[in-house]
């Protein structure tokens, strides 16, 4: 099975940019998005109507962030949000359980500037890693999205001028490293541990992306126990359309 998960920064305005022959052209058998900021009756679109299960979840708040998850598989069952009302109101979590594992498309909410969220965002990380770790409990998890950190020095293109930026505080940080010592594995760097200048956010000031000045912010992690069945984990800078690319991971 073939994953992919991509924030698109606004779906309505990716499926203009190509977006159902890029997806076409990476094979996913399910599909992740985050910051759909839309709400379904808002998308009249064949390509996205020609998935058989889809399972959307908008924020209440209009054009703000959203998760959605497209599947050619029929998942056994689903679930909005992660059960905690403080934290279901923005469209953060969608959950479908297949045969083997659940998959959970995430979108992280954003410290902000001068961190004005941190405090909820520890709350938020304290509770998305709760949810996480009750569902491993049935069966291994599959989570992705757009995690808003970058875990390690490795995963930002200037490590040493963003210790106190939203999404690389030591707070946030040590928030991921709780998360993965929960059970969890980092495919992409468990796969590439040493690989370089692999990221997939970008600034749209400055030609960031084309100086491929960028942060990893956006994962595959899975339940150790799924780990031997990780044939790959990707990133695809080449795919263009947001200010973040999509990510992959292929399971056998």
């Amino acid at each position: 099975m073939k994953l992919v998960s991509w924030n698109v920064n606004g779906l309505r305005a990716t499926l203009g940019k190509g977006l159902p022959e890029k997806m076409d052209e990476l094979g996913a058998d399910v599909l992740c998005f985050q910051e759909i900021k839309a709400r379904p009756e808002q998308v009249a679109d064949l390509w996205l109507a020609s998935w058989p299960h889809a399972l959307w979840n908008p924020a209440e708040r209009p054009g703000y962030s959203g998760v959605l998850i497209l599947s050619k598989v029929k998942p056994l069952s689903t679930a909005l949000g992660i059960g905690v009302p403080e934290h279901d109101t923005e469209g953060r979590v969608a959950t479908m359980e297949f045969d083997d594992f659940y998959v959970v498309c995430c979108y992280t909410p954003n410290s902000q500037n001068e961190l004005a969220r941190l405090p909820y965002r520890q709350e938020w990380d304290a509770a998305f890693r709760a949810y996480a770790s009750k569902l491993a409990e049935t069966k291994p998890v599959v989570f992705c999205g757009d995690l808003n950190v970058a875990h390690q020095e490795i995963d930002i293109a200037r490590p040493d001028t963003n210790h106190f930026s939203a999404g690389f505080s030591d707070e946030e940080r040590a928030g991921f490293t709780q998360l993965l010592q929960a059970g969890f594995a980092d495919t992409f760097r468990r796969l590439h541990p040493d690989t370089k200048d692999a990221y997939s956010w970008w600034s749209f000031r400055g030609g960031a992306r084309a100086r491929n000045v960028g942060w990893r912010i956006d994962y595959f992690c899975v339940s150790e126990s799924l780990m031997p069945r990780v044939k790959s984990a990707a990133i695809h800078p080449d795919v263009t359309g947001s200010d973040h690319c999509p990510v992959s991971l292929v399971l056998e």
